[in-house]
């Protein structure tokens, strides 16, 4: 579709009806009016609801989801080095059709030539309850987030056909610009948080810090798709009032590399520390009986040593994005959340030592 709004408050109901037809949609009605409101809490991107009203009863949904720029220059420029929205718009257009992850359902996709721009219009999986990275979760969300990783790992795991798309090959020197920034990011985190953040957890952020060489670029071995900031904020429960357990959302990381990063992380820094010591052991049994149960034979043993080093990736998350995007009093919450997670999972099972070893 030539031309787009990037923009909630752009979205117009002759866009929205073409975008609608676009995508094979309700072809005998039109949007007559738009109205829009804020949901969301991300940071690197701004989502939307949008309330429809038709020419006729039955013209289509109610509502819609939006997901657009951030208006934050620091989170669109952020975005825009390192092609988060660009991956975005790619993960709904190539990849998601292959995978057992269950996303919402794309209307409209569209990115301009600079990266930057872009518009993503979803069904609205409302009414869900949003996971909340400050408030841990059940046991039972804790097996759903668990189950959904398998579902996009194993149907990835060595596939050429889904991770040698090339649009996710990362930019040249993308590892080198990575690492020349981190420094930079781990002073700003220390400056920023180093009377809140207990001291034994700062001290594993600098050591990450200095060891930024081996951490980054880091070459696991076996592939698949990975989601890269698999964590509670970034899935949805109980969606569409009940009817189906969950969906997972903001897929602007979206990558090449080791199961083990996404399910250290969400281990780590997604379901807090207290639910992670308790249910470590089950939780772990559960992704591996899923992969098996796809075709990827797992097992608890075979996986530590890689969940244990995958931990760190919530580690350099939190870090770096305190640094690069928007601040926030709850992205402040959000980061030092991730990092007392991703820490004391480091500091009990001595990632930084398996991943100098």
């Amino acid at each position: 579709m030539a031309g787009f709004p990037s923009h909630p408050a752009a979205v117009s109901a002759a866009w929205l009806t073409a975008a609608l037809r676009h995508h094979g949609l309700h072809a005998d009605a039109s949007v007559v009016d738009v109205q829009w409101e804020p949901i969301g809490t991300g940071q690197v991107g701004d989502s939307a609801r949008f309330h429809l009203t038709f020419d006729h009863e039955q013209g289509g949904p109610a509502t819609v989801a939006g997901k657009f720029p951030a208006e934050d220059a620091a989170s669109r420029g952020t975005a825009g080095a390192f092609g988060l929205y660009a991956k975005e718009v790619g993960f709904y257009r190539d990849l998601a059709p292959h995978l057992d992850v269950r996303v919402p359902k794309v209307l409209g996709a569209e990115l301009a030539e600079d990266g930057i721009e872009f518009v993503l219009i979803f069904e609205d999986l409302g009414p869900a309850r949003g996971g909340n990275q400050l408030e841990s979760c059940t046991l039972a969300d804790a097996r759903e987030g668990l189950r959904q990783a398998a579902g996009l790992h194993a149907p990835s795991w060595n596939n050429p056909a889904l991770i040698d798309t090339p649009w996710l090959k990362p930019k040249d020197g993308h590892i080198d610009q990575v690492k020349a920034l981190y420094g930079n990011a781990q002073t700003v985190f220390r400056e920023r948080y180093g009377d809140l953040l207990e001291p034994e957890f700062m001290a594993i952020c600098e050591e990450l810090s200095e060891g930024r060489d081996a951490w980054f670029g880091i070459d696991h071995g076996t592939k698949c798709l990975i989601h890269g900031d698999f964590r509670l904020d970034n899935m949805l429960f109980d969606i569409h009032g009940g009817a189906e357990p969950i969906a997972v959302l903001d897929w602007q990381t979206v990558a090449v590399g080791n199961a083990m990063t996404d399910i250290g992380y969400f281990m780590g820094t997604g379901i807090g520390d207290v639910m992670r010591r308790q249910h470590e052991a089950e939780l772990l049994d559960l992704y591996c009986a899923e992969m098996t149960e796809r075709g990827v034979a797992l097992s608890r043993d075979a996986i530590w040593d890689e969940y244990v080093v995958g931990a760190l990736h919530g580690v350099s998350t939190a870090v770096f994005s305190a640094a690069y995007v928007e601040r926030t009093p709850r992205g402040d919450a959000n980061f030092l959340s991730m990092a007392r997670g991703g820490c004391a999972l480091a500091l009990q099972h001595g990632s930084l030592s398996k991943l100098k070893g």
